[in-house]
């Protein structure tokens, strides 16, 4: 079945920014591996090295096989990290070319059983890993406008909006709105649902308004809320971001 939601990077343009981010990340953390990721309390660039190449190994895995890979994890890599991830890198890379993002594939997310739900959710992963990756060794740079705008799309929708009965929270309650270049959105929080609307003149108790890099950095907890301007009542936005390490940490 076709990605039920097509977003609005193209396709293929998702492979050339997983490309990008994957070699800055690789480029940040070659010879920095014992450095401490900030982002990632307890975390060395070396965990974080592993965690995506396993991620990238998992996906790669979860097309050839159709389903959540077993056995899992595989045989440890015996050469230098670094070489291992640039080989995931590439092998991944190439089944999702080879494929193409029609092409059926198990995902986590039951309504998008597709390859390009990979194009998307690795884009965004190693955009995240990389700024990771350069704060732990100095500064970070942005991340690339057009997929920052879909990467709080994705967040928003995938991981964030809907039944939290099974983790009821009756005191993160709010209307929180969210704008981001020419885009916007209310995330309502109800003590057993997260709905996402569009944002109207009067809808929201507070607004946070950033650019697209730093409201989906600041959205996945990689930088601080002095990145971001709040308007309205503070409270309810500690509330999101209490409910958002939920799905982000």
């Amino acid at each position: 079945m076709p990605p039920v939601n097509l977003p609005g990077v193209d396709m293929n343009r998702y492979l050339a920014l997983i490309r990008a981010d994957a070699d800055a990340l690789t480029a940040a953390a070659r010879g920095r591996l014992e450095a401490p990721v900030p982002s990632c309390p307890g975390w060395t660039v070396a965990d974080l090295v592993d965690h995506v190449g396993h991620v990238y190994l998992h996906k790669i895995e979860s097309i050839r096989q159709q389903q959540n890979p077993e056995p899992w994890p595989p045989p440890p890599f015996d050469g230098h990290p670094i070489d291992w991830l640039e080989a995931a890198t590439r092998e991944m890379l190439t089944e999702f070319t080879e494929r193409g993002p029609d092409a059926p594939s198990y995902t986590w997310h039951e309504p998008d059983q597709t390859v390009g739900f990979w194009y998307r959710r690795m884009a965004q992963e190693t955009a995240v890993h990389r700024v990771d990756a350069e704060l732990a060794v100095g500064a970070a740079g942005p991340v690339d406008s057009e997929l920052a705008l879909d990467g709080v799309d994705e967040l928003l929708d995938v991981f964030f909006s809907g039944d939290w009965s099974d983790l009821p929270k009756p005191d993160l309650i709010g209307r929180i709105g969210l704008r981001a270049a020419d885009r916007s959105w209310l995330v309502v929080l109800e003590p057993e649902e997260v709905r996402i609307e569009p944002l109207g003149d009067d809808g929201a108790d507070a607004v946070v308004t950033a650019e697209p890099s730093d409201l989906l950095l600041w959205l996945w907890g990689r930088l601080p809320t002095e990145s971001v301007r709040i308007e309205g009542d503070a409270a309810v936005v500690d509330r999101l971001q209490q409910r958002l390490t939920e799905v982000t940490d």
